[in-house]
């Protein structure tokens, strides 16, 4: 038998949950055609895996590459990590539908939300769509380095049916609400794999107001739902506080109830309410008892804050002489202005009155190698102590880095680090009616990394943490059909003849992450928080190798991924 690219000998951990096995995988037209002992077959490309770990193409259902995708081919750092697909538009917000009028509205709600600069999404969106089919339409015509899918998102669908109404949460009448079912129903036929919402006071523009969808109704949000049901068809996406537990979640039911269709809620430990999550996922659990389909989102590490003086927060923010001189300066002018001896002096002086962005005792270092769960005693506070340093100090000195090039950064876990373990994470990953996400490719650029958890979850969870892991073979599961079947994607995630062939080759036994460090490359020269790893052998998308050893290829086989058409 003749094959297109034959995988030799490599571990396989296919997407099942089971565990790891030695076998081959042949490739042709971008399909896998066979998964075994394949010895008297033959391949224009044969790839030599004995000692890698073979795994599926990860699948990452939590990102904001809404705008990115319209004007950029490589979607990192998602693809640093072996992402082979990924699902844009989480969290109800994006760029269609969108009327000319309201574009500005709508870079200044991603600026807040999402933190990705007004000046990067002025210059780098085409704005040639108005409906969300046109903004699809337009994906389509592009290639990328993984596929793409897309959601329609609450906050731009409330703004184009509401206009300033909608913008300023006031209420939906029932032929708003018809209008945004119906146009939420023609996306998902024309290819949206969902729809999200979001209903948290986090989310606000960069002018400080909040997100449209904050104060929603249950009509509303059921109306839209029951439109979406009748396209028999895709998924919801909502993330809420659930300040009041009862009532916000019996809001979840009623979306769930009316759509027919699988919802899935942000899921996490907060410090305000560190025990608030439990409720949550017991509510979820109950409902599938109950014949719904409700998934926890949960991710497999803190979300946390990157700080550092050339990032979007840093620990002395608060200080009067930062706010003065130093808050508007430009990176370069800031970082040598922070050389200065009086500088640095009257900084770490004013740190001992100035409102701290978080305590030193929940500040970590982030080096090389990467610590996504560090014990207490290595907090800036516990490292200043034992040299015996005010913590400001330490600090100061561990953001100006190598030669004092500014470049250092401080790790502030917040949400799943209420106790100071990933216990609570490790719990909400174990419930069969949790889907790993939260992830947040493309966004956050100056201020959150957590695009490379993939890769995390596989050295730490699968291989490195201390005390209670969870099988390989699962971890891989979790990256891949678990999240692939959670949008209805079933044609992917699994090593399996018929299978589409996104694949990785994994050096598991080297496999590490690398700090995060700043791009400057988005459009009008804008930065983001970049990762990279080492142990990526291969990442191959429809049967072509796009990544060899962290280096691409120039291969863009990735493309827009459509949900069922009506």
């Amino acid at each position: 038998m003749k094959a297109d690219m034959l995988i030799k000998g490599g571990m396989i951990a296919d997407g099942s949950g089971e565990e790891p096995f030695v076998a081959d995988v042949a490739i042709s037209g971008g399909k896998i055609v066979a998964v075994d002992d394949l010895d008297g077959w033959s391949a224009e490309e044969e790839i030599n895996a004995q000692g890698l770990l073979v795994t599926p193409g990860f699948v990452d259902i939590h990102t904001h590459y809404d705008g990115h995708a319209t004007w950029g081919s490589r979607l990192e750092p998602s693809s640093a990590h072996g992402v082979t697909t990924v699902v844009m538009g989480n969290c109800g917000v994006g760029f269609a539908p969108c009327k000319p009028d309201d574009r500005d509205r709508l870079i200044r709600l991603m600026e807040g939300v999402e933190d990705l600069p007004g000046p990067v999404l002025h210059e780098g969106l085409p704005w040639n769509w108005v409906s969300f089919p046109e903004y699809l339409d337009r994906l389509e015509r592009r290639s990328f380095d993984m596929d793409v899918a897309a959601q329609v998102p609450h906050a731009p669908l409330r703004v184009f049916v509401m206009g300033e109404r909608g913008a300023q949460r006031e209420a939906s009448t029932p032929e708003d609400i018809a209008e945004m079912g119906r146009i939420a129903r023609e996306a998902i036929e024309a290819g949206a794999i969902g729809f999200s919402t979001s209903r948290t006071i986090a989310h606000k523009s960069s002018d400080g107001e909040f997100i449209p969808s904050l104060t929603a109704s249950a009509d509303e949000l059921t109306g839209i739902a029951r439109e979406i049901g009748k396209a028999g068809h895709g998924v919801i996406e909502a993330i809420s506080d659930f300040d009041n537990l009862d009532s916000e979640f019996e809001l979840m039911r009623a979306m769930s109830r009316a759509s027919g269709r699988p919802l899935s809620i942000s899921l996490m430990q907060k410090e305000n309410a560190p025990s608030r999550w439990r409720g949550v996922l017991d509510r979820i659990e109950e409902s599938n008892r109950q014949g719904m389909e409700i998934r926890g989102q949960v991710c497999g590490r803190p979300i946390g804050l990157l700080l550092g003086f050339h990032l979007s927060m840093n620990p002395f923010q608060n200080c009067a002489l930062w706010k003065s001189r130093l808050a508007d300066l430009s990176v370069q002018e800031r970082l040598a202005a922070l050389r200065d001896l009086e500088t640095r002096r009257q900084l770490i002086a004013e740190m001992e009155t100035a409102e701290p962005v978080r305590p030193f005792d929940k500040l970590f270092p982030l080096e090389d190698p990467v610590d996504y769960e560090p014990s207490a005693d290595a907090s800036i506070a516990a490292l200043a102590a034992r040299a015996g340093e005010a913590p400001a100090i330490w600090a100061y000195e561990l953001l100006m880095g190598t030669a004092e090039s500014g470049d250092g950064i401080i790790y502030a876990p917040m949400s799943n680090f209420a106790d100071g373990t990933l216990d609570a994470a490790l719990e909400m990953m174990k419930s069969p009616n949790t889907v790993l996400g939260l992830g947040d490719g493309g966004a956050h650029s100056g201020l959150i990394c957590d695009a490379s958890f993939p890769t995390w979850m596989l050295t730490h969870w699968g291989r490195d943490r201390p005390g209670e892991r969870l099988p390989l073979g699962e971890v891989v599961r979790s990256l891949t059909s678990g999240t692939a079947e959670a949008v209805g994607m079933f044609d992917r995630g699994r090593l399996a003849a018929g299978a589409k062939a996104d694949v990785n080759l994994i050096d598991f036994v080297r496999l590490r992450l690398r700090p995060p460090k700043m791009s400057w490359d988005l459009p009008a020269g804008g930065g983001r928080l970049n990762q990279s790893a080492h142990g990526f052998v291969a990442t191959i998308v429809s049967g072509e190798i796009t990544y060899r050893n962290g280096e691409a290829t120039g291969a863009l086989p990735g493309k827009l991924v459509r949900g069922k058409r009506g």
